[in-house]
């Protein structure tokens, strides 16, 4: 799951672009809203937190432009302000929901992964296939009754392949997901992700869920 995060206040924004990559996000933080319309134009996001003062764009111009360019992704407004007006103002512009600073980072999470279940096709926060689930609130993955240990990073691999299960994911989608524009690694490092999930996934048991497909990328499905 990838976000994007724009707020002027560099400090916030670089504690919570942080705190959020060791959720297992893959983010990218920018400081105003012409900057948020550079990103937006540039990569798909499953989430846009936008701080409503920012210099250059404010957030709900920004919000505005994106709706009226048919932009659906979930907003989750950031602001200072709790006037009633205020947030009428936003919701009224296309967020989704806000979120009035200052505000505890348990209190983000909490409803970053409210929009993601309120715009999600999955109506349950556990996702299966075959023996093996994945409880997204929790991060706790189970297959054959046991616990499986992840990292941020290999769950939030396993959390795209299995919303897509039986979809083909190309690594370009899986990378897009999972890692930010800042990532500095290797060029195949959705393959060394995958290889760390299938020994821990797939190598202790017999039937094998991740597949690669030739030329094309990666799935899980049941054979």
């Amino acid at each position: 799951m990838r976000i994007l995060l724009a707020e002027d206040e560099d400090d916030l924004r670089e504690v919570t672009v942080k705190r959020l990559k060791t959720e297992g996000f893959g983010v990218d933080g920018c400081r105003d809203g012409q900057e948020a319309l550079e990103y937006l134009d540039a990569a798909d996001y499953n989430l846009v937190i936008l701080d409503i003062m920012m210099p250059r764009l404010d957030g709900l111009s920004v919000l505005r432009k994106m709706r009226s360019g048919g932009n659906p992704v979930p907003v989750l407004l950031l602001t200072a302000k709790d006037a009633v007006s205020d947030r009428v103002q936003g919701l009224d512009a296309g967020a989704d929901d806000y979120l009035t600073k200052p505000y505890a980072f348990e209190e983000l999470m909490a409803r970053i992964r409210a929009l993601v279940r309120r715009n999600s096709t999955e109506k349950s926060d556990v996702l299966t296939v075959g023996d093996l689930s994945v409880e997204l609130s929790t991060k706790r993955v189970m297959r054959g009754g046991k616990e499986i240990l992840l990292s941020a990073k290999e769950f939030g691999l396993l959390e795209t392949l299995i919303r897509h299960k039986g979809q083909v994911l190309s690594r370009a989608q899986l990378e897009n997901q999972v890692w930010d524009f800042g990532f500095e690694g290797s060029s195949n490092i959705v393959d060394v992700y995958i290889r760390y999930l299938r020994r821990k996934v797939d190598d202790p048991f017999e039937k094998k869920l991740i597949h690669t497909i030739r030329g094309a990328g990666y799935v899980l499905k049941e054979e």
